[in-house]
């Protein structure tokens, strides 16, 4: 196969041997810099794509996409839910009520959030049904007649931290009190635990507690649902729909998607992300100077070969490609090798979940990695610029050498 001439050359400068060997080790020193730049860069946009992605989907499995309320309240709930359903994308409707309440069992209490649901249509808009890891649903509702109490569903960290199984009872206290002759008696309620679910976020499963609409209308002292939670079949279009409802329906209606609610925390995420390529990314930009370093030494070394190569008729055009074609294999070699790492190691840590974190701080028990093609893409490309870059100067001082001075005291 024959080789162009000026990959020929840069190849024989580039695995330089006997008094040249110090260059070659600046060569390979340089090489891997880029790939630990490169490799590092790829590991970094991983874990927080992966974590950013994690977070995603947790959200949205354990909270509707679209939450909808109205300024005169919702009296027909039922009604305004299949109202909701006729929107084009929506898949799902189901009323819900909030609100807070002291849960005591045995000796112990803690401070929750209860969500009134339909048992039947909350699994149109999340995952509780299939979050269940004891108990069942089904069983949140008592049988009438049957002289039963109420069930409640909660998060396991909340059973684990209240010390409950299913079938335990608990109690129930509410701000919204009943007037009797002594004062403003608190409102409490005995429910048994129907079952135990996990959502996947610590914040939800340490703290909510879900209950029927009717027993949650009865301790929050409601007559009427909160919202219609909404779900749809394409999370990016939620912002666009939410936007339409008041539009459609009337500005009595008020909506929120779940881009808007969680702006905050995937506006924290995307900085962090910005910030730590960057900031690791400085490494290719430290490995691209120690490529121009080992070209100007190989400049310097090199005056009298390039100084022949030019009386015997190289254009400076040649010598030129030649060390940026020196330059180039370093930046193409370091990034290949150091890319393929990135996106091995990733997958390897993503894999076996290598790299635990406390719950209860970032939402998740390991850390996730999720290589996307355009980030990886964007990563190898800027690289190789990086360092075709770096040639430049190089390459121009030894097409610029003047072979009458380079050869006078040879």
């Amino acid at each position: 196969m024959d080789v162009p001439f000026e990959l020929h050359i840069a190849l024989r400068y580039l695995l330089a041997k006997r008094k040249q060997a110090f260059i070659s080790v600046i060569s390979l020193i340089s090489t891997i810099g880029v790939l630990v730049g490169v490799m590092a860069v790829v590991i970094a946009l991983a874990v927080m794509t992966g974590l950013q992605g994690e977070l995603r989907d947790r959200i949205l499995g354990s909270n509707p996409h679209i939450y909808v309320s109205k300024a005169s309240g919702i009296v027909d709930a039922k009604a305004e839910a299949a109202r909701l359903l006729s929107i084009p994308h929506v898949t799902g409707a189901a009323p819900a009520v909030l609100g807070k309440a002291l849960i005591n069992a045995a000796r112990k209490e803690d401070f929750i959030s209860i969500k009134g649901i339909d048992p039947a249509l909350e699994p149109q808009v999340t995952d509780i049904r299939g979050a269940m890891l004891q108990g069942s649903l089904d069983a949140l509702d008592a049988r009438p007649g049957s002289g039963e109490v109420g069930g409640i569903l909660l998060g396991k960290d909340l059973a684990a931290a209240l010390d409950v199984a299913v079938g335990d009872s608990v109690t129930l206290l509410t701000p919204q009190g009943t007037l009797t002759p002594f004062g403003l008696a608190p409102r409490q309620r005995r429910l048994r635990v129907a079952g135990i679910f996990s959502l996947g976020l610590y914040e939800l499963d340490s703290t909510f507690g879900f209950v029927t609409i009717d027993a949650a209308k009865r301790l929050l002292d409601r007559d009427q649902v909160d919202f219609i939670q909404l779900r749809v079949d394409d999370i990016y279009r939620a912002p666009a729909i939410a936007r339409s409802i008041p539009d459609r329906f009337g500005h009595d209606y008020f909506a929120q998607d779940w881009a808007q609610m969680n702006k905050p925390l995937f506006s924290a995420l995307w900085l962090e992300k910005v910030a730590v390529s960057l900031a690791i990314g400085l490494i290719v930009i430290v490995a691209a100077l120690n490529i121009v370093t080992s070209l100007i030494l190989l400049v310097m070394e090199k005056n009298r070969d390039i100084a022949i190569l030019k009386t015997m008729g190289t254009s400076a055009r040649s010598i030129t490609a030649i060390f940026m074609m020196q330059g180039l294999i370093i930046g193409i070699v370091g990034t290949g090798v150091g890319g393929a790492a990135g996106l091995a190691l990733s997958t390897f840590l993503d894999r076996y979940e290598v790299i635990r974190v406390p719950v209860d701080v970032y939402q998740v028990s390991h850390l996730p990695f999720k290589v996307l093609p355009l980030d990886f893409a964007l990563v190898v490309a800027t690289a190789v610029i990086v360092c075709f870059v770096a040639t430049i100067y190089p390459s121009r001082q030894a097409a610029k050498l003047d072979p009458a001075q380079a050869l006078r005291y040879e």
